[in-house]
């Protein structure tokens, strides 16, 4: 397990919440600390796509992890500017934003601050630390594209939710825990959420292949 370290998860808007609290839940279980913040979007997800049934007006987003893993987790209303994600000083090692919608999206590309996950993003920007926007959107417009780009000029990683099959996933699950584990990666937290490629075994020749024939 790695040192601890202090994290800001921001859920946004987009469909894909289940990449969100899957990944707060494994920073937890990994013993990092999580500064978690929400959006009005994000809560209507919440209750719709995850059927989990929070409060619109005065969420409580702690009760959706365990409670021994609470004790990491400080959880932040989106007006509280004065937070400490909003702060180059606090400490924040990546700022997440999972899923991300392109409204988020494109705020944080041109510098918009009107509430906590948007200042978040920016602070992450002006002090060269890891920023994820991990969007859940297709097709992309070309403003979408032009927006992803400008944040990749400025340092930010863009890592759209697009789960791989060559592990041979067998449960949703499967597929969130390799998003969740690419986010993971990308900010140096060690994980088994899915199992590391490896060269296949080269395949013995065939008896039925016949010898200088052209491979088609």
């Amino acid at each position: 397990m790695s040192s601890s370290r202090v994290f800001a998860v921001c859920f946004c808007g987009g469909s894909g919440i289940a990449y969100g609290l899957r990944l707060v839940e494994v920073l937890l279980q990994s013993g990092h600390q999580v500064h978690l913040a929400a959006t009005g979007a994000a809560i209507r997800v919440l209750r719709h796509e995850a059927q989990l049934p929070l409060d619109q007006q005065h969420p409580d987003l702690r009760s959706l992890f365990a409670p021994e893993l609470q004790k990491g987790l400080s959880v932040h209303d989106k007006a509280a500017v004065e937070a400490a994600p909003s702060s180059g000083s606090a400490g924040i090692a990546a700022t997440i934003l999972v899923p991300c919608s392109m409204g988020t999206l494109a705020r944080v590309a041109h510098g918009f601050s009107s509430n906590l996950i948007e200042r978040a993003a920016d602070v992450a920007l002006k002090e060269g630390r890891p920023l994820i926007l991990v969007p859940r959107e297709t097709p992309l417009s070309t403003i979408h594209l032009r927006n992803m780009l400008l944040l990749a000029e400025a340092g930010a990683v863009l890592l759209p939710a697009m789960p791989g099959f060559y592990h041979r996933p067998e449960t949703v699950k499967d597929l969130v825990d390799f998003v969740a584990g690419k986010i993971l990666d990308r900010i140096g937290v060690e994980h088994t959420l899915f199992a590391r490629w490896k060269t296949p075994p080269t395949p013995k020749p065939s008896s039925q292949w016949n010898e200088g024939e052209d491979e088609e």
